[in-house]
């Protein structure tokens, strides 16, 4: 592929990533098809079911109509595309190490249906080196034997589920491709769907700087976390202190404690660093502080919630609101609510929850009512927590949000 003239796109993975992209795809003119290993949502798909809340039904449906997307599970469809891009989960293993195997099921299913002049893109998140070490192997292993001349690039996703300000187009994507063809015709995909993609010189400075943005977040919500712990036991409103702060003008970026870090990134991503790091034979001990220090904030916040019970008791009934990682969305990956729950129901008290975006949690319904219970956890400010019910039966409340103050019966963190 010399020139972008053919505008026909296959996008591996259909979730909060491929999905918005294709999107985006679409409304630059792009004939695009999304593969996914999931029969249900590729069926979902295809009716006009979006399954993320950043697109709407009546989006998708239009593209199907113009017959300008359609989802499919066969990855045969890369034969027709001028451009692959990889959006799959990298998620951690059980050891809380880099998990890659879906990127390298996407790349092993990809390879042998790539045609002469593809550009084929990882917008998956992964330590530096991975496009050049793990990926291309695999496609040059795997490719037909007639194909030689593919192009490849790394351009990480920058997406931010239910963010009304920052989508696709307005959101600078950096792109590193393995050579000058290659950065030339990524550069000329990213500029077709995106305002000002940013040039950098390899796959390995984008790789790199996805994990420092998330990191440099990790680290500072760690800071804010550790300093509310500070703040508590000298009797100090840390949100009063973040707040005076922030009206310094210069050299100061608010982060608000909470319950934790959560979703696809600020939780997963800074430990891609670490063991990066290791596999250099260096450390990175500043992250891995802030990880423990974030990974361990439910403990204080347990904590602190039973302590707004007048009457102690062994076994107490806390109702949690919001169990998504952040607000507006259902997704409850890597959601830290899930740790405060556990260690709560370990104590031996009686733990239920409720969010307006999430149906089933784990298997398990949300309450019915919020009824009788000793007392509230603001975990997530979800759209849609009405807490005047809850205030009404005099049930004590602790936001982790930072969204009420000098409310009665309200305790910020």
């Amino acid at each position: 592929m010399e020139s972008l003239s053919q505008r026909n796109l296959v996008i591996i993975g259909q979730g909060y990533v491929g999905l918005p992209l294709a999107m985006a795809a679409v409304d630059a003119g792009w004939t695009v098809i999304g593969v996914d290993n999931s029969e249900k949502r590729v069926e979902a798909l295809n009716e006009g079911k979006s399954p993320v809340e950043d697109i709407s039904d009546a989006n998708l449906k239009e593209a199907i109509k113009n017959n300008k997307y359609k989802a499919s599970t066969d990855f045969k469809n890369i034969a027709i595309a001028d451009v692959v891009t990889i959006c799959v989960p990298t998620p951690l293993n059980d050891l809380r190490e880099p998990d890659l195997s879906a990127l390298e099921n996407a790349t092993l299913s990809v390879a042998p249906f790539l045609k002469n002049g593809t550009l084929l893109v990882s917008e998956s998140t992964s330590y530096p080196g991975t496009l050049r070490e793990v990926v291309i192997p695999l496609v040059e292993a795997n490719r037909e034997s007639g194909i030689s001349n593919l192009y490849f690039a790394a351009a990480p996703e920058r997406v931010n589920p239910g963010d009304q300000k920052w989508n696709q187009q307005n959101t600078p994507r950096l792109v590193g491709g393995i050579d000058n063809k290659s950065q030339e015709i990524a550069m000329s995909f990213y500029s077709s769907i995106s305002d000002g993609p940013v040039s950098v010189s390899s796959p390995e400075v984008a790789e790199a700087a996805k994990l420092l943005e998330n990191t440099f977040r990790l680290v500072n919500i760690g800071l804010v976390n550790e300093f509310a712990k500070l703040c508590d036991t000298a009797g100090i409103s840390v949100n009063e202190v973040i707040s005076a702060a922030e009206t310094k003008p210069y050299g100061f970026m608010p982060f608000r404690p909470g319950v934790g870090v959560g979703g696809h990134c600020i939780p997963v991503d800074p430990l891609y660093l670490t063991w990066w790091a290791r596999k250099m034979k260096s450390s990175a001990p500043m992250v891995e502080i802030a990880d423990q220090t974030n990974f361990e904030m439910h403990k204080f916040v347990a904590t602190k919630a039973l302590s707004l019970i007048k009457e102690r008791k062994a076994k107490v009934r806390i109702l949690i609101l919001g169990v998504a990682y952040k607000p507006g969305v259902s997704d409850i990956r890597e959601t830290p609510v899930a740790r405060l729950r556990d260690h709560l129901k370990l104590q031996g008290h009686d733990v239920q929850w409720v969010d307006p975006f999430v149906d089933t949690w784990e298997g398990a319904p949300p309450a019915l009512n919020v009824s009788n219970f000793d007392v509230a956890i603001l975990a997530v400010n979800q759209p849609g927590i009405d807490l005047k019910q809850i205030l009404s039966q005099q049930i004590p409340i602790l936001d982790c949000t930072n969204s009420y103050s000098n409310v009665l019966g309200v305790t910020s963190l």
